[in-house]
């Protein structure tokens, strides 16, 4: 990360203003990486973060005679961005084959549940759904996603490989999928509970 003052970012602006793209390159490197990391926080997947801070400062690009070197170049930064979060999950939540991939992808989703962000009969139906599960793949889910231990700490608990436990992970998404396809909504509320769990 390159470390800039506030008149060198000022003066960098007003380049960027100018269409300077050595300026942009000089912001983008300063202020990537801590961007990327609340990217990741919200979205839990490398390929997306990727994706919307490639979009973000495509959008700096577009606007940036507009840009205003006096105000904060941090926060209009970061307000983009969430805009940018914003709009993705408001589109997750319309799309159904958006929605799916999200709730099968637990690869790229490290995301916990908390059964007050849900209705206590969407909870106690979820309940039921990992009831079901077989014993070991009940335990590997409830420790990574209901009690969010990472993978290394449940191999630990457990003994079985990250390997196992991905696997594990990966069969109970598609089952709870199966199991809550003819009720879209409940499945709707699940995901978004569990995607705004701690933020």
């Amino acid at each position: 990360m390159v470390n800039i003052n506030h008149t060198d970012e000022k003066s960098l602006l007003l380049q960027l203003k100018n269409g300077d793209e050595r300026a942009f390159e000089i912001l983008y490197n300063n202020y990537k990486f801590r961007i990327a990391g609340n990217l990741f926080k919200l979205l839990k997947s490398d390929d997306l973060v990727k994706e919307m801070l490639q979009e973000l400062f495509f959008k700096i690009w577009e606007v940036r005679t507009q840009i205003d070197p006096e105000k904060s170049f941090k926060s209009y930064l970061f307000r983009i961005a969430e805009n940018l979060v914003h709009d993705y999950f408001r589109k997750v939540a319309k799309d159904k084959r958006l929605l799916t991939k999200i709730v099968a992808s637990s690869s790229e989703l490290y995301l916990h549940v908390e059964e007050d962000m849900l209705s206590k009969e969407d909870a106690q139906k979820l309940q039921n759904a990992i009831n079901l599960m077989p014993p070991q793949r009940k335990m590997v889910f409830t420790l990574c996603k209901l009690e969010g231990k990472s993978y290394k700490e449940v191999e630990e608990i457990m003994g079985i490989s990250a390997k196992t436990i991905s696997s594990h992970m990966l069969q109970a998404n598609r089952f709870l999928k199966t199991y809550f396809r003819n009720s879209p909504t409940l499945t709707i509320s699940i995901v978004l509970g569990i995607l705004f769990k701690g933020f």
